[in-house]
Order: structure tokens, then C-alpha cells, then sequence
């Protein structure tokens, strides 16, 4: 699924690499909370319309999946990286 990186002498350490991507799985998991935990409420958009507070909400449940994403392809290189260490 994902194009991972070959742990060898001549690359990239697999401590650092672990570590720089433990990191950021941290960073986007607190992201992800953060995000979550944020306020959108209807209340914040009826000026707009009837399907405003609708499209906030999809376009924040996409915003959501996109890191999701992101936070599993983190997962993947921490799990190839353990595998080698």
C-alpha cells in the first residue's frame, strides 16, 4: 500500500526514523483531538442559509478523514520501522 523505506547501513538510522515518525504520529493524533474537539454549531451558521451548518460539518468530517489518512500512513512506517530494529 505504501511505499516504505529499506533499513540498511547505508540509509537513514532506524532509531532516528522511529523516532522522527513516533513524533509526528504524536503531533497528528493531538491534531486530530484538537480538531475534534473544537466548536461548530449550527448556531454559527443559520446566517448563511439552511445548508450551511450542513456543508460545515461534511466539509469537517472530510477535513477529519484527511488526517486519518495521514495518521495511517504514519502507522505503517512506525510498524515497517519496528520490524527492523
Amino acid at each position: 500500500m505504501y511505499t516504505l523505506p529499506t533499513i540498511h547501513l547505508n540509509g537513514t538510522g532506524a532509531d532516528s526514523l522511529s523516532r522522527e515518525y513516533t513524533d509526528a504520529w504524536h503531533a497528528l493524533k493531538i491534531a486530530r483531538e484538537a480538531l475534534l474537539s473544537s466548536t461548530c454549531n449550527a448556531r454559527d451558521f443559520y446566517p448563511q442559509g439552511d445548508h450551511a451548518y450542513q456543508d460545515a460539518r461534511f466539509e469537517r468530517s472530510e477535513a477529519i478523514a484527511k488526517l486519518d489518512d495521514v495518521i495511517d500512513y504514519i502507522e505503517h512506517w512506525v510498524a515497517h520501522i519496528s520490524e527492523h530494529r
